[in-house]
């Protein structure tokens, strides 16, 4: 079974990682840096300021059986959906749904097929937006992939729908890590099929909080090859206008299905240990499409700008001794609001086909 990255362990050093200190980093290993890319402990540095927020990633021994369990299958015509659940570690079983292209329920046909992760947004129907059993078009990606030729996994976000784990009583200190290591676990899942392709790794598509759940799955776990986010961060020191109110606990990024270490920077939110460049940074070079509509009150897009601006000159070409090359992260911004258009969905399909390098 693939393994995730071990999480770094946990060390004293700046609070806040500058964009000096992370070139420093990247300088200093120059010669075995590929073309693009955070080096590795660069890499590692950035993680271990996620962390610092986010409480450690479970270590590789938290793994346990999988224990797939069918709740029911619908056949969808052209596809099949199945409601199950998997264990990612003991005493929790996280509700998902699988889709799967008929052709893949067919073993004699020795046919590898790609696979994502469909992560949700905040909607009282969690996972089943996805699988377009939520009444909301612009979030049932799962059904349009796997009508493409994927099989797709969609997991339910921690405290929301029908998925509520005790995160304090499981050992996180964030609802997000928790996120991340039962999506780290979907993987283990999506490898784990006979029917799945796993040499050119998998994508990961999310709208809202699916988009940033995305992102931090993808930082620390590089069997994501591309993801796809769509109105899912800016610049915490933007985030809705700054407004202090949103950085005391329990609200804002500060809830516990979130991150409630942040509550404790409001008012010197520049304070923060990481911030969506340092994120990215620790993608690269690895594929990244942004729908960041005009229209969004929720992440404005000048901030998403600025926020990939520097991302590039984290990973690219302000690195010694390499060359430069195109950059890793495509936004585009859409007149719309807090939404995931079609075109915008076309379009993160293409990048996704191109990171998994599907032949067209």
């Amino acid at each position: 079974m693939a393994r995730a990255p071990q999480s770094p362990a946990r060390a004293p050093g700046p609070v806040r990682l500058s964009v000096a200190v992370l070139l420093s980093f990247l300088a200093a290993a120059a010669g075995t840096l590929p073309a693009s890319g955070v080096s590795p402990v660069g890499r590692e540095a950035i993680l271990r300021r996620l962390e610092q927020v986010m409480g450690p990633l479970p270590a590789p021994k938290r793994r346990c059986d999988l224990a797939v369990q069918v709740v029911s299958e619908t056949d969808c015509g052209d596809y099949l959906r199945r409601d199950l659940t998997y264990q990612s570690e003991p005493g929790s079983r996280v509700p998902a749904f699988l889709l799967l292209p008929k052709g893949a329920l067919k073993p004699e046909l020795h046919r590898a097929f790609p696979a994502v992760l469909a992560l949700h947004q905040t909607h009282a129907a969690g996972r089943r937006v996805v699988v377009g059993l939520g009444n909301s078009p612009d979030d049932e990606y799962g059904v349009e992939l796997v009508r493409r030729g994927y099989v797709v996994l969609a997991p339910a976000y921690p405290q929301l729908a029908d998925y509520a784990p005790d995160i304090r009583a499981l050992g996180y200190e964030s609802g997000t890590m928790k996120a991340v290591w039962d999506n780290i676990r979907g993987l283990d899942l999506l490898a784990s099929l006979h029917s799945v392709r796993t040499n050119q790794g998998f994508g990961c598509i999310g709208h809202s909080l699916g988009g940033h759940n995305g992102l931090f799955t993808a930082a620390f776990d590089s069997r994501i090859r591309v993801v796809v986010t769509s109105c899912g961060f800016d610049s915490f020191r933007d985030y809705r206008g700054a407004n202090p109110d949103l950085w005391r606990d329990g609200q804002g990024w500060c809830q516990l299905r979130y991150m409630p270490r942040l509550a404790a920077y409001r008012g010197r939110l520049d304070a923060i240990p990481f911030d969506f460049p340092e994120v990215l940074a620790a993608i690269a070079p690895r594929r990244v499409f942004v729908n960041a509509p005009k229209g969004d009150t929720n992440f404005g897009w000048e901030s998403v700008d600025r926020v990939v601006a520097m991302a590039h000159r984290l990973s690219q070409s302000e690195l010694p001794g390499t060359d430069a090359t195109e950059p890793f992260v495509t936004v585009r911004h859409p007149d719309a609001p807090h939404r995931f258009p079609p075109e915008m969905r076309e379009e993160a399909y293409r990048a996704i086909a191109q990171g998994l390098r599907i032949p067209r």
